[in-house]
């Protein structure tokens, strides 16, 4: 029960001493983190964080899971970005991408763009339904999700009064400052922390993750569980027994030679929000300083009915990392077909998880032989303990692999300059400035 590389596919693109020649800046990337003294280092709550959780905290999540699953048919999670993907990203790996459909409370997650088109659709599924609200920010003014918040909390409070409203408002924010935790404090809500030494993109293992998880009746226990076996099992420098650095020099070792692109894949539908929680992991901590590979991401076999002559064919820039799951909970067997129109009765009997394997199988062969090379991810099936597993495991990889890159994988100095645009631009104090320099560029252009 673990992650375990496959690297068979490789041999065309690494050779042995090249791991060999990368293993040093493994060790010392391991120390700097370690030590506590890379950059960055007043963020590395999430390294220990599977072990010395808060325990307490985590049986009132528990608790208030139950309470919101016991009294709301509709659950609605407002955050962005880190505050938002790793839950989202769990829950349908779990339960899959049509869970509203079939599970409740229905989740449904907001203040996680500008859209008045989704805002008016979320509202919609509010009508004569029972619901929670899940308020997720450090400091409670970003824009998006601090404008949702303001609209969510005036309906709720009209509905349920602000006695009603205090059972069905959970904020999960600063533990002790900022505009929402003195809201929460004020109006009575139940508060849950956002540890000030981990960051957005990092806390799906925190209150930030794990109470929507919970809600939606995931076993939290066993997810922490592997993520608790990943920190175990990638808490040494030797790439011959740590799988997790062997992944972080293998990456390293194909940007080096070209190959900027990381396509993470998957062959489960459900895992699409996994690749967009990956895609902010590794993109917002290693993006920096003109560096970094560009993570992408796809879901066969889908994909290979689009992207699939690129990765094929096109410009030699990308490697794919796939996650293999080699059991699956689920089977569904082809019937004969009488008529046998679509030539599709060699398949009958088949379970379509084996059609899906020699997909996978044909699939690595052809991309290979096209200069595409394949890292392959393998883990025994999709469920909590693994996906805590993997969780952990890209956590720790990016963390490794940014230093081995010499930036700080922790900061996100380049997300904050299209906030300070937007706020000139629509007129808030204190930008007079900016916003007559930047309606000065608009006009030019």
């Amino acid at each position: 029960m673990a992650v375990k590389i496959n690297s068979s596919l490789l041999k065309g693109f690494i050779k042995d001493h090249e791991l060999e020649q990368i293993a040093p800046a493994c060790e010392l990337a391991h120390n700097a983190l370690h030590s506590g003294k890379g950059a960055g280092s007043d963020f590395l709550g999430w390294l220990e964080l599977p072990e010395n959780y808060d325990k307490d905290e985590f049986k009132r999540i528990k608790s208030a899971a139950e309470k919101i699953r016991g009294n709301s048919e509709v659950v609605i999670v407002l955050g962005i970005g880190g505050s938002y993907l790793g839950a989202r990203a769990v829950i349908e790996a779990l339960k899959g991408t049509l869970y509203n459909s079939v599970s409740k409370p229905e989740i449904y997650f907001a203040g996680n763009s500008l859209s008045p088109a989704y805002m008016n659709q979320v509202l919609s599924v509010l009508e004569n339904k029972d619901f929670s609200v899940i308020v997720v920010s450090k400091s409670g003014t970003t824009t998006e999700t601090a404008l949702a918040f303001r609209v969510f909390k005036q309906i709720i409070e009209k509905r349920y009064g602000e006695a009603g409203a205090r059972e069905r408002v959970f904020a999960v924010t600063d533990k002790a400052r900022g505009t929402l935790k003195e809201l929460a404090d004020k109006k009575g809500y139940e508060t849950f922390v956002i540890p000030d030494d981990v960051g957005g993109r990092y806390s799906v293992l925190t209150a930030v993750g794990l109470l929507p998880i919970a809600v939606a009746g995931c076993d939290i226990d066993a997810l922490m569980a592997g993520a608790r076996a990943a920190m175990t099992d990638a808490n040494q420098p030797d790439l011959n027994k740590n799988e997790c650095y062997k992944y972080v020099a293998l990456r390293n070792l194909l940007l080096r030679k070209g190959f900027s692109v990381e396509l993470l894949v998957a062959y489960e539908n459900s895992f699409m929000m996994m690749n967009e929680w990956f895609k902010q992991l590794f993109g917002e901590s290693e993006g920096k300083d003109g560096k970094g590979l560009f993570p992408a991401s796809a879901t066969f076999s889908t994909d290979l009915h689009s992207l699939g002559q690129y990765i094929q064919d096109g410009s030699n820039i990308i490697f794919e990392t796939v996650v293999w799951y080699k059991d699956t909970d689920s089977d569904f067997f082809l019937d004969d077909d009488p008529d046998n129109i679509d030539g599709l009765n060699f398949l009958s009997g088949q379970n379509m998880s084996k059609v899906c394997e020699k997909a996978f199988q044909g699939t690595l062969l052809a991309h290979t032989e096209g200069k595409t090379p394949n890292i392959i991810l393998e883990q025994p099936k999709l469920d909590e303990y693994e996906l805590g597993y993997l969780i952990y495991f890209f956590e720790k990889a990016c963390a490794i692999s940014g230093y081995i890159l010499g930036v700080n994988p922790f900061d996100q100095p380049g997300v904050e300059s299209y906030k300070k645009n937007m706020f000139a631009l629509l007129g808030k104090s204190g930008y007079e400035k900016e916003k007559k320099e930047l309606l000065a560029k608009l006009n030019k252009s």
